[in-house]
């Protein structure tokens, strides 16, 4: 199972993604036990806002959609697109890296393929706390590569 990487209507292509996409597999089976199949789209504002009119009727910017496709007790083949503009703007305001936002971003996706849900005050706090799981995961993950 994998994860690839597409682009929409962005100019911007991120570099090396490798270990980020491995990263990703391996934990989702690890959390899981289903092997994943994801195709991330990295796209504009206003391609993620079309999306959102179309698909789940809200006008409004975000982030990140997730798209369960097809789940079996096996697998779990899914889409996510991500602004890369809202992860800009969001990492300005967190003050964070743009790379820190952009891994937060997709973990948050795919955290959501693993069931976790962020409607209700109790699960952002919880989606947070797996998020920042899986942050300094991922960072223990690219120490230990070196």
């Amino acid at each position: 199972m994998s994860v690839s990487l597409h682009y929409a209507d962005v100019d911007f292509k991120l570099k090396s993604l490798t270990s980020l996409k491995k990263f990703v597999v391996d934990i989702f089976l690890k959390t899981t036990q289903k092997k994943l199949s994801l195709s991330v789209v990295f796209c504009s504002d206003d391609y993620l806002l079309n999306i959102n009119k179309q698909f789940l009727n809200h006008d409004y910017y975000t982030d990140i959609i997730t798209f369960p496709l097809e789940e079996t007790e096996a697998t779990s083949l899914a889409e996510i697109y991500i602004s890369l503009e809202r992860v800009w703007d969001n990492a300005k305001k967190q003050k964070v890296t743009f790379d820190d936002e952009l891994h937060r971003v997709l973990f948050h996706g795919v955290l959501h393929l693993t069931g976790l849900k962020d409607k209700t005050k109790e699960q952002k706090a919880a989606m947070t706390v797996a998020e920042d799981k899986w942050l300094k995961a991922y960072a223990k993950y690219l120490k230990s590569m070196l």
